[in-house]
């Protein structure tokens, strides 16, 4: 894996996050409807997908659908609903043949029961493949994540001197799946927009001007060696200075 990077396999990261911005401008940019752009976005999907498992990713999580995502135009939403509801129905033996495991985070209790179902059989139908994990975050949000663990710790009688970080994450969506350690945002926006807030305090965040629909592999090669050249320090020094202190 990653034979077709130019960095050691040690600097590939294992958990990619992916804030998939600017499908409706780069359909606008072509004089097309917003759906267009979401459609375009999708098939774009498939090849970072593909490409993920060529470079050696084990984790990959997409941002599909946000909480606040319902307050766009109905026919938008309902657009969406129908383009993930198609994904899931054209792309999800293949996805299974290929050995991705599907998992949602997020709440599904206001999509609609033939797409709730669809969800959840996907999610058990590729439960043990684990060549490759793919997170779809839908109707998720960061803060709603938080609130939503906070009130699961409540609700088992957890004393609060026994509420730390590690059992935060263990009531999180993510449960199970490490931190991302990149987070790729195209389109150029500089905002984090209510995604993995938790998760992402110590990712390095990659962020390019490029609409979502136009990321393609390449664009992932070079954001993947851009990270393979960071120095990642989760708070402390870098070995570097580190090195040096204790050489002085």
């Amino acid at each position: 894996m990653g034979e077709h990077l130019k960095i050691p396999p040690e600097k590939i990261p294992q958990h990619v996050a992916i804030i998939m911005d600017g499908n409706g401008r780069w359909a606008l940019s072509r004089g097309l409807p917003r759906l267009a752009g979401h459609r375009a976005g999708t098939e774009n999907l498939r090849r970072i997908i593909r490409a993920s498992v060529e470079f050696g990713v084990k984790y990959l999580t997409i941002y599909a659908f946000s909480t606040e995502n319902w307050g766009r135009p109905p026919e938008e939403v309902k657009g969406l609903m129908h383009i993930f509801e198609d994904v899931i129905d054209r792309e999800l033996a293949e996805l299974h043949k290929e050995g991705v495991q599907l998992r949602h985070i997020g709440r599904l209790e206001r999509l609609a029961p033939k797409l709730h179902k669809k969800v959840l059989d996907a999610v058990e139908l590729t439960k043990d493949n684990d060549r490759l994990v793919l997170n779809v975050a839908f109707n998720y949000g960061g803060r709603d994540e938080i609130v939503y663990a906070i009130q699961r710790i409540v609700e088992s009688g957890i004393p609060a001197e026994d509420v730390n970080a590690e059992l935060v994450s263990q009531y999180l969506f993510t449960a199970g799946v490490p931190d991302p350690d990149l987070v790729i945002r195209t389109s150029g926006e500089l905002r984090i927009s209510n995604f993995l807030i938790w998760q992402t305090a110590y990712s390095e965040w990659y962020i390019t001007p490029t609409y979502w629909p136009d990321f393609n592999k390449e664009e992932f090669r070079r954001a993947l060696e851009d990270y393979a050249r960071r120095d990642r320090r989760f708070g402390g020094v870098s070995a570097a200075v580190d090195n040096k202190v204790h050489a002085s």
